[in-house]
Protein backbone atom coordinates (compact mmCIF):
# COMPACT_ATOMS: atom_id res chain seq x y z
CA UNK A 1 0.00 0.00 0.00
CA UNK A 2 1.34 3.43 -1.18
CA UNK A 3 1.14 6.28 1.15
CA UNK A 4 1.34 10.06 -0.80
CA UNK A 5 2.97 12.60 1.55
CA UNK A 6 2.24 15.99 -0.17
CA UNK A 7 5.05 17.98 -0.84
CA UNK A 8 5.20 20.80 1.53
CA UNK A 9 7.94 22.45 0.20
CA UNK A 10 6.09 25.09 -1.41
CA UNK A 11 3.34 25.67 0.47
CA UNK A 12 4.30 28.22 2.13
CA UNK A 13 4.72 30.36 -0.99
CA UNK A 14 1.69 29.87 -2.09
CA UNK A 15 -0.32 30.00 0.84
CA UNK A 16 1.38 33.89 0.66
CA UNK A 17 0.98 34.41 -3.06
CA UNK A 18 -2.81 33.43 -3.03
CA UNK A 19 -4.65 32.27 -0.10
CA UNK A 20 -7.72 30.61 -0.15
CA UNK A 21 -10.83 32.08 -0.20
CA UNK A 22 -11.53 30.54 2.76
CA UNK A 23 -8.41 32.15 4.57
CA UNK A 24 -9.48 36.00 3.68
CA UNK A 25 -9.76 38.11 6.12
CA UNK A 26 -13.29 39.30 6.43
CA UNK A 27 -13.24 42.27 9.04
CA UNK A 28 -10.78 44.23 7.15
CA UNK A 29 -12.88 46.03 5.02
CA UNK A 30 -14.80 46.90 7.60
CA UNK A 31 -12.24 48.14 9.63
CA UNK A 32 -11.19 50.91 6.54
CA UNK A 33 -14.75 51.71 5.70
CA UNK A 34 -14.92 52.90 9.52
CA UNK A 35 -11.83 55.08 9.15
CA UNK A 36 -13.78 56.52 5.79
CA UNK A 37 -16.70 57.23 8.21
CA UNK A 38 -14.50 58.67 10.71
CA UNK A 39 -12.45 60.57 8.27
CA UNK A 40 -16.09 62.06 6.48
CA UNK A 41 -17.46 62.82 9.99
CA UNK A 42 -14.66 64.75 11.29
CA UNK A 43 -14.34 67.11 8.15
CA UNK A 44 -18.05 67.67 8.35
CA UNK A 45 -18.03 68.65 11.98
CA UNK A 46 -15.42 70.73 11.03
CA UNK A 47 -16.94 72.74 8.00
CA UNK A 48 -20.51 72.80 10.33
CA UNK A 49 -17.69 74.58 12.98
CA UNK A 50 -16.51 77.34 10.59
CA UNK A 51 -20.05 78.22 9.29
CA UNK A 52 -21.61 78.69 13.16
CA UNK A 53 -18.25 81.17 13.31
CA UNK A 54 -18.71 83.03 10.42
CA UNK A 55 -22.88 83.46 11.23
CA UNK A 56 -22.20 84.45 14.51
CA UNK A 57 -19.74 87.36 13.30
CA UNK A 58 -22.28 88.36 11.31
CA UNK A 59 -24.81 88.73 14.05
CA UNK A 60 -21.93 90.49 16.33
CA UNK A 61 -21.28 92.97 13.24
CA UNK A 62 -24.98 93.46 12.59
CA UNK A 63 -25.58 94.27 16.26
CA UNK A 64 -22.93 96.17 16.69
CA UNK A 65 -23.94 98.55 13.76
CA UNK A 66 -27.51 98.93 14.84
CA UNK A 67 -25.98 100.40 18.61
CA UNK A 68 -23.94 102.63 16.86
CA UNK A 69 -26.75 103.73 15.16
CA UNK A 70 -28.73 104.09 17.68
CA UNK A 71 -25.88 105.84 19.59
CA UNK A 72 -25.73 108.37 16.93
CA UNK A 73 -29.51 109.02 16.60
CA UNK A 74 -29.25 109.75 20.22
CA UNK A 75 -26.41 112.15 19.77
CA UNK A 76 -28.41 113.76 17.13
CA UNK A 77 -31.15 114.24 19.32
CA UNK A 78 -29.26 115.88 21.99
CA UNK A 79 -27.76 118.24 19.96
CA UNK A 80 -31.02 119.36 18.39
CA UNK A 81 -32.69 120.11 21.89
CA UNK A 82 -29.56 121.79 22.32
CA UNK A 83 -29.94 124.04 19.89
CA UNK A 84 -33.63 124.96 20.26
CA UNK A 85 -33.02 125.64 24.02
CA UNK A 86 -30.23 128.26 22.57
CA UNK A 87 -32.37 129.74 20.02
CA UNK A 88 -35.45 130.38 22.63
CA UNK A 89 -32.45 131.97 24.81
CA UNK A 90 -31.29 134.33 22.59
CA UNK A 91 -34.88 135.34 21.37
CA UNK A 92 -35.33 135.86 25.25
CA UNK A 93 -32.54 138.12 25.65
CA UNK A 94 -33.11 140.26 22.48
CA UNK A 95 -30.19 138.89 20.34
CA UNK A 96 -31.74 136.89 18.04
CA UNK A 97 -30.61 135.48 14.56
CA UNK A 98 -32.75 134.76 12.10
CA UNK A 99 -32.75 130.75 11.93
CA UNK A 100 -33.80 131.58 16.37
CA UNK A 101 -36.91 133.26 15.38
CA UNK A 102 -37.71 130.31 12.83
CA UNK A 103 -37.05 127.53 15.21
CA UNK A 104 -39.09 129.41 17.98
CA UNK A 105 -42.27 129.08 15.53
CA UNK A 106 -41.55 125.74 15.51
CA UNK A 107 -41.23 125.24 18.74
CA UNK A 108 -45.39 126.26 19.41
CA UNK A 109 -46.18 123.31 16.22
CA UNK A 110 -43.62 120.72 17.18
CA UNK A 111 -45.21 117.40 18.14
CA UNK A 112 -42.05 116.27 19.58
CA UNK A 113 -41.43 119.27 22.25
CA UNK A 114 -42.45 118.09 26.02
CA UNK A 115 -43.66 120.92 27.96
CA UNK A 116 -42.32 119.92 30.88
CA UNK A 117 -38.65 120.28 29.77
CA UNK A 118 -39.66 123.78 28.92
CA UNK A 119 -37.53 125.99 30.66
CA UNK A 120 -38.47 129.32 28.94
CA UNK A 121 -42.50 129.98 28.85
CA UNK A 122 -43.87 130.72 25.68
CA UNK A 123 -45.32 133.90 26.76
CA UNK A 124 -41.44 134.89 27.69
CA UNK A 125 -41.49 134.35 23.61
CA UNK A 126 -42.22 136.85 20.71
CA UNK A 127 -43.38 135.60 17.88
CA UNK A 128 -42.30 136.76 14.10
CA UNK A 129 -44.17 136.10 10.88
CA UNK A 130 -41.89 133.39 9.22
CA UNK A 131 -42.27 134.76 5.85
CA UNK A 132 -40.99 138.22 7.74
CA UNK A 133 -37.67 136.68 8.70
CA UNK A 134 -36.53 136.96 5.33
CA UNK A 135 -37.32 140.40 4.81
CA UNK A 136 -34.33 142.71 4.55
CA UNK A 137 -31.42 139.92 4.16
CA UNK A 138 -28.29 140.62 1.71
CA UNK A 139 -27.25 138.08 0.40
CA UNK A 140 -24.39 136.39 2.68
CA UNK A 141 -27.20 136.90 5.38
CA UNK A 142 -29.37 134.48 3.66
CA UNK A 143 -26.74 131.46 2.78
CA UNK A 144 -25.97 131.46 6.57
CA UNK A 145 -29.57 131.55 6.94
CA UNK A 146 -29.59 128.51 4.50
CA UNK A 147 -26.85 126.88 6.71
CA UNK A 148 -28.83 127.06 9.52
CA UNK A 149 -31.77 125.36 7.63
CA UNK A 150 -29.85 122.83 6.55
CA UNK A 151 -28.44 121.69 9.80
CA UNK A 152 -31.98 121.53 11.46
CA UNK A 153 -33.40 119.86 8.46
CA UNK A 154 -30.23 116.87 8.74
CA UNK A 155 -31.19 116.68 12.56
CA UNK A 156 -34.59 116.13 12.38
CA UNK A 157 -36.33 113.28 12.00
CA UNK A 158 -39.94 114.01 12.69
CA UNK A 159 -41.56 114.12 9.38
CA UNK A 160 -44.07 117.21 10.15
CA UNK A 161 -40.88 119.04 11.64
CA UNK A 162 -38.88 118.07 8.41
CA UNK A 163 -41.53 119.65 5.70
CA UNK A 164 -41.42 122.98 8.18
CA UNK A 165 -37.62 123.11 7.70
CA UNK A 166 -38.02 121.96 3.82
CA UNK A 167 -40.71 124.96 3.55
CA UNK A 168 -38.31 128.00 4.84
CA UNK A 169 -35.61 126.24 2.77
CA UNK A 170 -37.96 126.88 -0.45
CA UNK A 171 -38.28 130.50 0.92
CA UNK A 172 -34.68 131.37 1.74
CA UNK A 173 -33.45 130.18 -1.95
CA UNK A 174 -36.12 131.81 -3.68
CA UNK A 175 -35.15 135.33 -1.78
CA UNK A 176 -31.61 134.63 -2.59
CA UNK A 177 -32.63 134.32 -6.60
CA UNK A 178 -34.84 137.50 -6.30
CA UNK A 179 -32.20 139.59 -3.99
CA UNK A 180 -29.30 138.90 -6.43
CA UNK A 181 -28.43 141.42 -9.24
CA UNK A 182 -29.36 139.75 -12.02
CA UNK A 183 -32.74 138.55 -10.30
CA UNK A 184 -33.54 142.61 -8.86
CA UNK A 185 -35.14 143.52 -12.21
CA UNK A 186 -38.00 141.27 -12.81
CA UNK A 187 -39.95 141.06 -15.87
CA UNK A 188 -43.85 142.06 -16.14
CA UNK A 189 -44.27 138.14 -16.51
CA UNK A 190 -42.90 137.22 -13.34
CA UNK A 191 -45.46 140.15 -11.76
CA UNK A 192 -48.03 138.83 -13.62
CA UNK A 193 -47.50 135.38 -12.23
CA UNK A 194 -46.96 136.65 -8.46
CA UNK A 195 -50.27 138.84 -8.47
CA UNK A 196 -51.76 135.91 -9.94
CA UNK A 197 -50.73 133.55 -6.87
CA UNK A 198 -50.36 136.04 -4.09
CA UNK A 199 -54.25 135.56 -2.98
CA UNK A 200 -54.43 132.19 -3.50
CA UNK A 201 -54.97 129.40 -0.11
CA UNK A 202 -52.66 126.37 -0.57
CA UNK A 203 -55.31 124.10 -1.82
CA UNK A 204 -55.98 126.55 -4.59
CA UNK A 205 -52.54 126.31 -5.40
CA UNK A 206 -52.36 122.58 -5.23
CA UNK A 207 -55.05 122.34 -7.61
CA UNK A 208 -53.32 124.77 -10.06
CA UNK A 209 -50.59 122.83 -9.98
CA UNK A 210 -51.87 119.62 -11.15
CA UNK A 211 -53.36 121.78 -14.07
CA UNK A 212 -50.47 123.41 -14.45
CA UNK A 213 -48.26 120.30 -15.20
CA UNK A 214 -50.93 118.34 -17.29
CA UNK A 215 -50.56 121.29 -19.79
CA UNK A 216 -46.99 121.38 -19.69
CA UNK A 217 -47.29 116.61 -20.53
CA UNK A 218 -49.85 117.60 -23.27
CA UNK A 219 -48.99 117.90 -27.07
CA UNK A 220 -50.42 121.47 -27.17
CA UNK A 221 -48.64 123.83 -29.03
CA UNK A 222 -48.16 126.22 -25.27
CA UNK A 223 -45.22 129.05 -24.11
CA UNK A 224 -43.21 126.47 -22.37
CA UNK A 225 -41.00 129.26 -20.75
CA UNK A 226 -44.25 131.05 -19.58
CA UNK A 227 -45.35 127.48 -17.88
CA UNK A 228 -42.43 126.29 -16.92
CA UNK A 229 -42.20 130.21 -15.34
CA UNK A 230 -45.54 129.43 -13.72
CA UNK A 231 -44.47 126.02 -11.95
CA UNK A 232 -41.59 127.05 -10.50
CA UNK A 233 -43.63 130.14 -8.62
CA UNK A 234 -46.08 127.98 -7.92
CA UNK A 235 -43.42 126.30 -5.60
CA UNK A 236 -42.72 129.32 -3.99
CA UNK A 237 -46.11 130.43 -3.25
CA UNK A 238 -47.71 126.95 -2.21
CA UNK A 239 -44.89 127.36 0.73
CA UNK A 240 -45.48 130.91 1.18
CA UNK A 241 -49.19 129.75 1.76
CA UNK A 242 -47.79 127.02 4.01
CA UNK A 243 -46.19 129.23 6.23
CA UNK A 244 -49.36 131.55 6.67
CA UNK A 245 -51.23 128.36 7.99
CA UNK A 246 -48.06 127.29 10.23
CA UNK A 247 -48.15 131.14 11.73
CA UNK A 248 -52.17 131.61 11.94
CA UNK A 249 -51.91 127.86 14.07
CA UNK A 250 -49.07 129.46 16.24
CA UNK A 251 -51.24 132.48 16.80
CA UNK A 252 -54.67 130.95 17.19
CA UNK A 253 -52.95 128.57 20.24
CA UNK A 254 -51.64 132.09 21.55
CA UNK A 255 -54.19 133.65 21.77
CA UNK A 256 -56.25 130.66 23.21
CA UNK A 257 -53.56 130.76 26.04
CA UNK A 258 -53.66 134.49 26.54
CA UNK A 259 -57.57 134.02 27.01
CA UNK A 260 -57.39 131.00 29.10
CA UNK A 261 -54.77 132.87 31.42
CA UNK A 262 -57.09 136.20 31.42
CA UNK A 263 -60.18 134.14 32.89
CA UNK A 264 -58.67 132.77 35.42
CA UNK A 265 -57.12 136.15 36.35
CA UNK A 266 -60.27 137.29 36.27
CA UNK A 267 -61.82 134.68 38.39
CA UNK A 268 -58.94 134.57 41.05
CA UNK A 269 -59.64 138.59 41.10
CA UNK A 270 -63.60 138.01 41.51
CA UNK A 271 -62.92 135.42 44.10
CA UNK A 272 -60.93 137.65 46.16
CA UNK A 273 -63.60 140.70 46.00
CA UNK A 274 -66.68 138.24 46.49
CA UNK A 275 -66.68 138.83 50.44
CA UNK A 276 -66.19 142.50 49.93
CA UNK A 277 -68.84 143.18 47.54
CA UNK A 278 -72.19 141.74 45.99
CA UNK A 279 -71.05 139.63 42.56
CA UNK A 280 -73.28 140.38 39.75
CA UNK A 281 -74.23 137.10 38.07
CA UNK A 282 -74.33 137.58 34.77
CA UNK A 283 -76.27 134.64 32.15
CA UNK A 284 -73.43 132.38 31.19
CA UNK A 285 -74.94 131.23 27.97
CA UNK A 286 -75.54 134.63 26.50
CA UNK A 287 -71.83 135.60 27.94
CA UNK A 288 -70.32 132.42 25.44
CA UNK A 289 -71.98 133.97 23.09
CA UNK A 290 -70.18 136.60 22.24
CA UNK A 291 -67.82 137.25 19.55
CA UNK A 292 -64.91 138.90 21.51
CA UNK A 293 -62.92 139.66 17.98
CA UNK A 294 -65.90 141.00 16.11
CA UNK A 295 -66.86 143.95 19.13
CA UNK A 296 -66.53 147.57 18.18
CA UNK A 297 -63.42 149.03 19.01
CA UNK A 298 -63.85 152.15 17.32
CA UNK A 299 -63.84 155.29 19.92
CA UNK A 300 -67.08 157.11 20.20
CA UNK A 301 -67.49 160.17 17.49
CA UNK A 302 -66.27 163.37 18.31
CA UNK A 303 -68.60 166.08 17.89
CA UNK A 304 -65.86 168.84 17.14
CA UNK A 305 -61.71 168.32 16.60
CA UNK A 306 -59.58 169.24 20.15
CA UNK A 307 -57.37 171.61 19.93
CA UNK A 308 -54.14 169.16 19.66
CA UNK A 309 -55.57 167.86 15.94
CA UNK A 310 -55.97 170.75 14.59
CA UNK A 311 -51.77 170.51 13.82
CA UNK A 312 -52.58 167.34 12.32
CA UNK A 313 -51.97 167.01 8.22
CA UNK A 314 -54.94 166.25 6.34
CA UNK A 315 -55.59 162.53 4.69
CA UNK A 316 -58.52 161.65 2.63
CA UNK A 317 -60.30 158.48 3.33
CA UNK A 318 -58.35 156.42 0.12
CA UNK A 319 -55.11 157.49 1.10
CA UNK A 320 -55.71 156.68 4.90
CA UNK A 321 -56.63 153.23 4.09
CA UNK A 322 -54.04 152.61 1.57
CA UNK A 323 -51.64 153.56 4.20
CA UNK A 324 -53.26 151.39 6.88
CA UNK A 325 -53.09 148.45 4.96
CA UNK A 326 -50.00 149.22 4.03
CA UNK A 327 -49.08 149.22 7.36
CA UNK A 328 -51.32 145.96 8.41
CA UNK A 329 -49.10 144.14 5.75
CA UNK A 330 -45.53 144.87 6.96
CA UNK A 331 -46.69 144.37 11.05
CA UNK A 332 -48.09 140.98 10.23
CA UNK A 333 -44.51 139.95 8.45
CA UNK A 334 -42.32 141.63 10.78
CA UNK A 335 -44.38 140.79 14.00
CA UNK A 336 -42.62 142.30 16.75
CA UNK A 337 -39.10 143.87 14.97
CA UNK A 338 -40.48 146.97 14.26
CA UNK A 339 -41.65 147.85 18.05
CA UNK A 340 -37.70 147.44 18.70
CA UNK A 341 -36.80 150.70 17.32
CA UNK A 342 -34.47 152.43 19.72
CA UNK A 343 -35.92 155.86 20.54
CA UNK A 344 -32.58 157.37 19.39
CA UNK A 345 -33.81 156.98 16.05
CA UNK A 346 -36.48 159.35 15.94
CA UNK A 347 -35.88 162.72 15.29
CA UNK A 348 -33.91 164.53 18.23
CA UNK A 349 -36.66 167.25 18.54
CA UNK A 350 -39.38 164.89 18.99
CA UNK A 351 -40.87 165.67 22.99
CA UNK A 352 -42.97 162.41 24.10
CA UNK A 353 -46.58 164.86 24.68
CA UNK A 354 -46.69 164.59 28.51
CA UNK A 355 -49.43 162.94 29.42
CA UNK A 356 -53.01 164.00 31.83
CA UNK A 357 -52.58 164.54 35.51
CA UNK A 358 -55.14 161.35 35.91
CA UNK A 359 -53.03 158.44 37.66
CA UNK A 360 -54.01 155.54 35.48
CA UNK A 361 -54.29 157.78 32.26
CA UNK A 362 -50.90 158.43 33.13
CA UNK A 363 -49.55 155.16 33.18
CA UNK A 364 -51.19 153.46 30.65
CA UNK A 365 -49.91 156.45 28.19
CA UNK A 366 -46.31 156.18 29.13
CA UNK A 367 -45.98 151.98 29.15
CA UNK A 368 -47.93 151.84 25.61
CA UNK A 369 -45.59 154.85 24.39
CA UNK A 370 -41.96 153.39 25.02
CA UNK A 371 -40.90 150.39 22.63
CA UNK A 372 -38.39 148.78 24.13
CA UNK A 373 -39.45 148.23 27.71
CA UNK A 374 -38.55 146.23 30.59
CA UNK A 375 -41.22 144.38 31.47
CA UNK A 376 -39.74 141.62 33.86
CA UNK A 377 -41.90 139.99 36.68
CA UNK A 378 -38.62 141.51 39.14
CA UNK A 379 -39.72 145.70 37.09
CA UNK A 380 -43.42 145.03 37.56
CA UNK A 381 -43.55 144.01 41.25
CA UNK A 382 -41.58 147.58 42.22
CA UNK A 383 -43.29 149.43 39.79
CA UNK A 384 -46.65 148.12 41.51
CA UNK A 385 -45.40 148.67 45.28
CA UNK A 386 -44.44 151.92 44.39
CA UNK A 387 -47.86 153.05 42.56
CA UNK A 388 -49.78 151.51 45.46
CA UNK A 389 -47.59 154.28 47.65
CA UNK A 390 -49.45 156.93 45.42
CA UNK A 391 -49.03 160.71 45.39
CA UNK A 392 -49.61 163.07 48.11
CA UNK A 393 -51.63 166.25 47.69
CA UNK A 394 -48.95 168.13 46.20
CA UNK A 395 -47.58 165.72 44.27
CA UNK A 396 -48.22 164.63 40.61
CA UNK A 397 -47.27 162.15 38.35
CA UNK A 398 -44.39 163.11 36.10
CA UNK A 399 -43.95 161.53 32.80
CA UNK A 400 -41.52 164.14 30.60
CA UNK A 401 -39.41 161.56 29.51
CA UNK A 402 -37.20 163.00 26.40
CA UNK A 403 -35.92 161.32 23.67
CA UNK A 404 -31.83 160.42 24.15
CA UNK A 405 -29.46 160.77 21.52
CA UNK A 406 -26.84 158.61 21.01
CA UNK A 407 -23.71 158.03 18.24
CA UNK A 408 -23.27 154.23 18.73
CA UNK A 409 -24.80 151.61 20.07
CA UNK A 410 -23.48 150.29 23.61
CA UNK A 411 -20.60 147.90 23.22
CA UNK A 412 -22.44 145.37 24.89
CA UNK A 413 -25.49 145.73 22.78
CA UNK A 414 -24.57 142.74 20.83
CA UNK A 415 -24.03 140.48 24.04
CA UNK A 416 -27.75 141.89 26.12
CA UNK A 417 -30.75 143.47 25.05
CA UNK A 418 -30.90 147.06 25.16
CA UNK A 419 -33.88 147.84 27.55
CA UNK A 420 -35.42 150.83 28.85
CA UNK A 421 -35.81 151.13 32.21
CA UNK A 422 -39.06 151.44 34.18
CA UNK A 423 -39.90 154.64 36.30
CA UNK A 424 -42.31 156.26 38.39
CA UNK A 425 -41.88 159.91 38.90
CA UNK A 426 -43.59 162.23 40.97
CA UNK A 427 -43.49 166.56 40.50
CA UNK A 428 -43.72 168.20 43.21
CA UNK A 429 -46.51 171.70 43.05
CA UNK A 430 -46.84 174.48 45.36
CA UNK A 431 -46.73 177.84 45.93
CA UNK A 432 -44.31 180.27 45.54
CA UNK A 433 -45.10 183.20 47.64
CA UNK A 434 -42.51 185.83 46.58
CA UNK A 435 -42.84 189.90 47.09
CA UNK A 436 -45.16 190.43 44.27
CA UNK A 437 -47.12 186.91 45.02
CA UNK A 438 -47.52 188.11 48.81
CA UNK A 439 -48.86 191.60 47.01
CA UNK A 440 -51.49 189.76 44.56
CA UNK A 441 -52.33 186.81 46.04
CA UNK A 442 -53.74 185.03 49.52
CA UNK A 443 -54.11 182.19 51.39
CA UNK A 444 -57.76 182.17 49.68
CA UNK A 445 -56.77 183.30 46.28
CA UNK A 446 -53.27 181.64 45.84
CA UNK A 447 -51.61 182.19 42.91
CA UNK A 448 -50.65 179.60 40.50
CA UNK A 449 -48.58 176.29 41.25
CA UNK A 450 -45.18 176.06 40.26
CA UNK A 451 -42.58 172.94 40.19
CA UNK A 452 -40.78 172.95 43.17
CA UNK A 453 -39.03 169.72 42.89
CA UNK A 454 -38.81 166.05 40.98
CA UNK A 455 -39.23 162.43 42.54
CA UNK A 456 -37.94 159.73 40.77
CA UNK A 457 -38.03 156.54 41.20
CA UNK A 458 -36.77 154.43 38.54
CA UNK A 459 -36.01 150.30 38.38
CA UNK A 460 -32.91 148.93 37.25
CA UNK A 461 -33.85 145.01 38.83
CA UNK A 462 -32.02 143.23 36.08
CA UNK A 463 -28.68 145.60 36.74
CA UNK A 464 -25.81 143.16 35.66
CA UNK A 465 -23.19 144.97 38.06
CA UNK A 466 -24.86 145.99 40.92
CA UNK A 467 -21.75 146.95 42.85
CA UNK A 468 -21.81 149.98 40.58
CA UNK A 469 -25.01 152.64 41.08
CA UNK A 470 -26.08 154.02 38.06
CA UNK A 471 -25.28 157.84 37.92
CA UNK A 472 -27.02 161.46 36.23
CA UNK A 473 -25.39 164.33 34.40
CA UNK A 474 -27.14 167.93 33.82
CA UNK A 475 -27.31 168.27 29.72
CA UNK A 476 -28.20 172.02 28.71
CA UNK A 477 -28.93 172.66 24.66
CA UNK A 478 -27.10 174.98 23.06
CA UNK A 479 -24.38 175.80 24.68
CA UNK A 480 -25.61 177.51 27.56
CA UNK A 481 -24.28 177.05 30.78
CA UNK A 482 -25.19 177.23 34.62
CA UNK A 483 -26.85 179.75 35.96
CA UNK A 484 -27.77 181.31 32.14
CA UNK A 485 -30.70 181.91 30.66
CA UNK A 486 -31.71 182.32 27.22
CA UNK A 487 -35.33 182.50 27.52
CA UNK A 488 -38.08 185.88 27.93
CA UNK A 489 -38.51 187.09 31.02
CA UNK A 490 -40.93 185.32 32.99
CA UNK A 491 -40.07 182.14 31.27
CA UNK A 492 -38.14 178.89 32.87
CA UNK A 493 -35.11 177.61 31.62
CA UNK A 494 -35.16 173.59 31.00
CA UNK A 495 -32.64 170.67 30.59
CA UNK A 496 -31.91 167.31 30.26
CA UNK A 497 -31.73 164.97 33.22
CA UNK A 498 -30.06 162.14 32.25
CA UNK A 499 -29.58 158.82 33.77
CA UNK A 500 -27.53 156.33 32.83
CA UNK A 501 -27.11 152.46 33.92
CA UNK A 502 -25.45 149.87 32.92
CA UNK A 503 -25.80 147.08 30.80
CA UNK A 504 -28.26 145.83 30.19
CA UNK A 505 -30.76 149.29 30.22
CA UNK A 506 -30.27 152.21 28.20
CA UNK A 507 -29.99 155.85 29.57
CA UNK A 508 -33.03 157.70 30.01
CA UNK A 509 -33.99 161.25 30.26
CA UNK A 510 -36.02 163.82 31.40
CA UNK A 511 -36.69 167.32 30.69
CA UNK A 512 -37.05 169.44 33.90
CA UNK A 513 -36.95 173.30 34.88
CA UNK A 514 -33.44 173.99 35.61
CA UNK A 515 -32.89 175.67 38.81
CA UNK A 516 -30.55 175.75 41.68
CA UNK A 517 -31.04 172.86 43.90
CA UNK A 518 -31.02 172.80 47.78
CA UNK A 519 -28.53 171.19 49.40
CA UNK A 520 -29.06 171.55 52.86
CA UNK A 521 -29.72 168.69 55.31
CA UNK A 522 -33.23 169.84 56.39
CA UNK A 523 -35.83 167.48 56.77
CA UNK A 524 -38.24 166.38 53.83
CA UNK A 525 -36.13 169.00 51.81
CA UNK A 526 -32.96 169.19 50.02
CA UNK A 527 -31.06 166.40 47.81
CA UNK A 528 -31.21 162.76 48.30
CA UNK A 529 -29.75 160.15 46.00
CA UNK A 530 -30.13 156.62 47.21
CA UNK A 531 -29.44 152.62 45.23
CA UNK A 532 -31.10 150.21 47.11
CA UNK A 533 -29.28 146.77 46.08
CA UNK A 534 -31.41 144.29 48.23
CA UNK A 535 -34.83 145.33 46.02
CA UNK A 536 -32.39 146.41 42.97
CA UNK A 537 -33.82 149.80 42.75
CA UNK A 538 -32.66 153.36 41.56
CA UNK A 539 -34.72 155.97 43.48
CA UNK A 540 -33.42 159.63 43.57
CA UNK A 541 -34.93 163.08 44.80
CA UNK A 542 -34.09 166.12 43.58
CA UNK A 543 -35.98 169.17 44.71
CA UNK A 544 -35.56 172.91 43.64
CA UNK A 545 -35.76 175.91 46.15
CA UNK A 546 -38.24 178.21 45.78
Amino acid sequence: MSTHIPDRTGSKRSRSRSPPPWRHPQKLPRRNDERDHQSRSYGNRGGGRGTNMREQSRLNQLQEDERMREWVAQEDTFVLKQAKKKAEIRVKEGRAKPIDWLTVTLRVIDPTRDPLDDEIADSELDLVHPDGVFEGLSQTQLGDLEKDIDTFLNLETNPKNRDFWKTMKIVCRDRQKTSAPEGRALNSVAADINKLLSPKSYEQLEVLETQVRRKLDSNEPIDTDYWEELLRSLTVWKARAKIKKVYQAVISGRVRALRQQQREEAESVRTKLAPLAPVIRTDAAAMTNVDEENMDLDPEPLLQLLPEDKALGILDEDAFLDQVARDRERILKMGFVPLRQRLSEKSSNQVVTQAKQTPVAAVSTRFSAIPNDDFSQATKALYEREVARGVSENEEIFTGEEAVSTLSLPKWANKYRPRKPRYFNRVQMGYEWNKYNQTHYDHDNPPPKVVQGYKFNIFYPDLIDKTKAPTYRIEREHGRKRGQSFVPAGEEDTCLIRFIAGPPYEDIAFRIVDKEWDYSAKRERGFKSSFDKVCTTRRMLFESIN
